[in-house]
C-alpha cells in the first residue's frame, strides 16, 4: 500500500475553516428544526412561519446540504477521498433547497435583502470551492 504524502499546511487550514463554517450551518439547521425560541427570536414572525412551512423534501434538501458539508469537512481533515463525494452531496442539497426558496416558495421580503443575497452567494461560493478543493486534493493523491 502506498504511503500518503505529507499533508500541506493549507489542507489543515482549509479543513478547519470548512469545519467551522459548516458547523455554523449545522447549528442553524438544528436550532431551526427544534424551533429553539431564543435562536428564532432574531427572525420576524413572517420568517418563522416561512421556515415552518417548508415541505419535507425541502427540509431534507437543506439537511443534505448542511450535513454533507459538515461531513465533507470532517472527511477532509481525516484525509479521506470521500470528502469530495460529501461536498458533492452538499451541493445537490444546496441546489434543491435554493430552487425551493427562490422559485417555488413565497419568501418574506426581509429575507431578500442585499445582505441575504450576499450570504447566499457566499454559501454557494464556499460550497463550490470546497468541492473543487477536495477534488484537487484527491487528484494530487493527498486524500486516501
Amino acid at each position: 500500500m502506498a504511503t500518503l504524502a505529507r499533508a500541506p499546511v493549507h489542507l489543515w487550514i482549509v479543513g478547519i475553516l470548512a469545519l467551522l463554517w459548516n458547523a455554523y450551518g449545522a447549528f442553524d439547521y438544528v436550532m431551526s428544526q427544534i424551533q429553539n425560541a431564543a435562536y428564532l427570536a432574531q427572525f420576524s414572525d413572517a420568517d418563522r412561519l416561512y421556515f415552518e412551512s417548508f415541505p419535507g423534501w425541502a427540509v431534507a434538501a437543506w439537511a443534505l446540504g448542511v450535513w454533507g458539508g459538515f461531513a465533507g469537512s470532517l472527511l477532509l481533515l481525516a484525509r479521506s477521498r470521500h470528502a469530495e463525494f460529501a461536498f458533492g452531496l452538499s451541493l445537490v442539497g444546496l441546489l434543491v433547497a435554493t430552487i425551493y426558496q427562490q422559485a417555488l416558495s413565497a419568501m418574506p421580503a426581509d429575507l431578500k435583502t442585499g445582505a441575504m443575497v450576499g450570504l447566499n452567494v457566499a454559501i454557494w461560493a464556499v460550497a463550490i470551492g470546497l468541492f473543487v478543493y477536495a477534488h484537487r486534493m484527491r487528484a494530487r493523491g493527498l486524500l486516501r
